[in-house]
């Protein structure tokens, strides 16, 4: 649950649309600062699903997220793209990592606005990935972002 000093995240969809809830995240996912329902802190990123197989979010961000005076940190805009693109794995049944990330900065998301947020499957090949993600602010896309993910064995946590 957002606090009132963090960021927090809605879903794109209504009300009307949560017959298909969003994938619940993984016990060994439930502390993840960024999505997890037991980190104290978490933004509380909830994903959709979308008709074509990736999702999406909607994502209000405060000056508390802030790099230069009213624009987001970039390592903040890289850890949604990477957290939408896990998301978009999530609702395919697949648990991952991230082995690489390349994220272009577009334009500069400027703080106090609501970003919308998604990520799709670009190729599959067990135990690997490809995704891609986006980030848009009324329709312009602000930043961009590839992602090599590798299939998580429960053993992995170690």
């Amino acid at each position: 649950m957002p606090s009132e000093r963090t960021a927090h995240a809605t879903s794109r969809r209504g009300d009307d649309d949560r017959a298909e809830s969003p994938v619940d995240v993984t016990p060994e996912h439930a502390h993840c600062f960024i999505c997890g329902d037991f980190h104290p802190g978490s933004w509380g990123l909830s994903f959709a699903k979308t008709e074509d197989g990736g999702v999406e979010t909607k994502f209000a961000v405060g000056s508390e997220l802030q790099g230069y005076d009213n624009i987001v940190h970039g390592g903040v805009i890289a850890t949604l793209l990477d957290a939408a693109m896990t998301h978009c794995l999530f609702h395919r049944g697949i648990q991952a990592v991230t082995g690489d990330l390349r994220v272009r900065f577009l334009h500069p998301v400027c703080c106090d606005t609501t970003m919308e947020i998604r990520a799709w499957l670009l190729f599959s090949c067990p135990p690997l990935y490809q995704l891609k993600g986006e980030i848009t602010f009324e329709g312009l896309v602000m930043a961009k972002a590839e992602g090599k993910f590798m299939k998580r064995e429960k053993d992995d946590a170690a």
